[in-house]
């Protein structure tokens, strides 16, 4: 078992753990530059809204690119303003991190090895024990040290093994400075790879793992490859926190990690949607019904199985468990309670008919 690092709790942030008992949390990362807070109050009230959102969806961290001033200034006006811990991506310039964390915001990602001098790290540490906040330490396929790539290159060494011993690196010089909130990330873009280098390194440190698959690629093939490496480590106690990377919203992120750890058996209860996937013999528009009804059913604290069905055929029978289903034909649709019909109703009326069966479930 890992040791336990601790994000938040200062202001109105929520304390969560990584590591140790705790459940494995569901990251993702913030989309857009936050360098226009000052000047645009509306999108502040817009980003914070999204936030509530994606933590009603399950969301427990929330990470964001720092690449400038104005950017840390608008983090850490958010962070102010919301309960979900915020973690700043930092590269390169250790001055954006200090800034950071004069707000409220949880945890500084950086690399020793990109920051600078030995004393900017740990003028950074220093800022980290004063405030309460975490380091997460990023290592890449593609961000590897000059000696270890040339290796890798050369082909003494593999991508994995560099990986591990480049995280390992960056470790000891917080080890160094007596600073154990840590949590480490090592990413390849490749299932095997990103397998391999998280396994290694968990043989020799008890240090969290924050696991994801690097530039996993669009909504499918990011989807297909973090399932797989994430339920080989899974499987074997190995992650303590995920992102599902995806070339798309956070909102999907989030929702693939949840549905990974309930697949996974990590996580359980809320809504599990049911859905058929559309055939010729549909009377009853699902996509666009499950698209409406996705992000309101899987916020809710009902712990219920909804059956969403394109026929009024098979829908009360493929979805005879479901707790609530719905399903339509010929204008009208149907709803049921475990394959039970008990209200038939103009299409029109869906909406509104399911959601009070939803409700008084």
């Amino acid at each position: 078992m890992t040791r336990t690092v601790f994000l938040g709790g200062s202001g109105r942030v929520r304390r969560i753990g990584i590591g140790g008992a705790e459940p494995v949390s569901i990251q993702t990362m913030w989309k857009e530059g936050i360098d226009d807070l000052d000047s645009n109050p509306s999108k502040l009230e817009r980003i914070l809204s999204e936030i509530q959102e994606l933590q009603g969806l399950g969301c427990d961290i929330i990470r964001f690119a720092v690449p400038d001033m104005a950017s840390a200034s608008g983090l850490c006006k958010i962070a102010a303003k919301t309960s979900v811990p915020l973690v700043a991506d930092i590269h390169f310039d250790y001055r954006l991190a200090l800034e950071c964390l004069k707000g409220d915001v949880a945890a500084i990602r950086i690399n020793p090895g990109n920051i600078g001098s030995r004393e900017r790290v740990e003028a950074v540490v220093n800022a980290c024990k004063k405030k309460g906040a975490a380091i997460r330490i990023g290592v890449n396929s593609g961000s590897l040290p000059q000696d270890l790539r040339s290796q890798v290159e050369a082909g003494t060494m593999g991508r994995a093994e560099a990986l591990a011993a480049a995280a390992a690196r960056e470790c000891e010089v917080f080890g160094e400075l007596a600073f154990d909130q840590v949590v480490v990330s090592m990413k390849a873009s490749s299932v095997q790879e990103t397998v391999d280098c998280n396994e290694e390194f968990a043989k020799k440190f008890d240090i969290p793992l924050h696991i994801g698959v690097t530039e996993a690629g669009p909504l499918i093939g990011g989807v297909v490859k973090s399932t797989l490496a994430f339920s080989r480590l899974l499987g074997q106690g190995i992650g303590n926190t995920i992102r599902v990377s995806l070339s798309s919203t956070p909102k999907n992120e989030v929702i693939a990690g949840r549905e990974i750890l309930r697949e996974c058996g990590i996580r359980s209860g809320g809504v599990q949607i049911v859905s058929c996937p559309r055939c010729g013999r549909q009377g009853f528009d699902v996509h666009s019904f499950v698209e409406r009804w996705q992000s309101r059913l899987l916020a809710s604290d009902k712990n219920v199985t909804v059956a969403i069905m394109g026929c009024a055929v098979n829908g009360p029978g493929e979805g005879k468990y479901a707790d609530l289903g719905i399903a339509g034909a010929g204008g009208k649709a149907i709803i049921f309670k475990k394959g039970k019909i008990i209200r038939t109703i103009d299409e029109k009326d869906a909406d509104n008919a399911f959601e009070e069966e939803f409700n008084s479930l």
